[in-house]
């Protein structure tokens, strides 16, 4: 049974000057040209990274302890979705500061057993003045083995939408992805470990990646995002086609085969 009794870590503040470099490599896993000065929502995803000992580690490539770290056993963790809300852009050569602060938890039952949900929200700041908020959803299952790995089907969707953005992402990109946030999971790069350890059925495509391909539409379209919400639903896996799939009136989804949609998404313009 899930206990966090007790739990509950103090607010953390980090700065960091933001530089051009990470954008610049992300636009490239992406094959668009650079964003310029201004962070497109979501990409500071890049920046504020946790860089912990290889010692520090535990099997799944994690760390075994960490501020927003639950304290429970055989601590497995999966991205559920969030918010975030721009007030002016992050921008290069900003030095900005991050308050990152508990706001929830919630013990709830689901298929595989009882998952905690952690909610945890960071305020971005630059001179004092708060410029952007984001809530991450977090959800971690505790236990051992999983359950079979499931089908996975590799036919193309069908996908009607006054924008797509069709995407195929094999072990290469997801690899490029792991290196610029600096994220060890081995659900992204080790198969082995993905399919008889936790039960997935392949490698698994980064939720952070699909909510950014999800803001590429209305990006390249040229609208400008102040708030956007998403809730990943369904994993999606390496070497399976898929589509980010939007239009204009702010809803935007990615369609995975098999007719499933894997992550769901509002957004709204200035």
């Amino acid at each position: 049974m899930i206990d966090v009794g007790g739990w509950s870590p103090e607010p953390v503040e980090t700065a960091e000057a933001i530089d051009a470099a990470p954008s610049a490599a992300l636009a490239g896993v992406l094959d668009v040209e650079p964003p310029g000065e201004e962070l497109p929502p979501l990409w500071h995803w890049l920046h504020f990274l946790d860089r912990p000992a290889q010692r520090e580690l535990g099997p799944d490539g994690h760390p075994l302890a960490g501020h927003f770290l639950p304290p429970i056993p055989d601590r497995r963790r999966m991205f559920a979705g969030g918010r975030f809300r721009v007030r002016e852009p992050l921008r290069v050569g900003d030095t900005v500061t991050r308050r990152a602060e508990l706001v929830s938890t919630a013990v709830k039952q689901g298929r595989s057993g009882e998952m905690l949900f952690v909610t945890v929200r960071h305020a971005f700041l630059r001179d004092g003045a708060e410029i952007a908020v984001e809530e991450q959803d977090l959800v971690y299952r505790s236990g051992g083995a999983a359950a079979r790995p499931p089908e996975v089907s590799f036919e193309a969707p069908e996908v009607k939408a006054p924008w797509t953005l069709p995407v195929t992402a094999d072990p290469v990109l997801l690899f490029r992805f792991s290196a610029l946030t600096y994220n060890a999971h081995r659900i992204h790069y080790d198969e082995t470990y993905a399919t008889e350890v936790e039960g997935h059925g392949g490698l698994v495509v980064h939720g952070p990646l699909l909510a950014i391909l999800c803001l590429e539409l209305p990006r390249r379209a040229g609208l400008k995002v102040n708030d956007l919400s998403f809730r990943a639903r369904r994993p999606v896996y390496a070497r399976q086609p898929f589509a980010a799939a939007g239009s204009p009136d702010g809803e935007l989804s990615i369609e995975a085969p098999g007719g499933v949609t894997a992550m769901t998404a509002t957004f709204s313009t200035a």
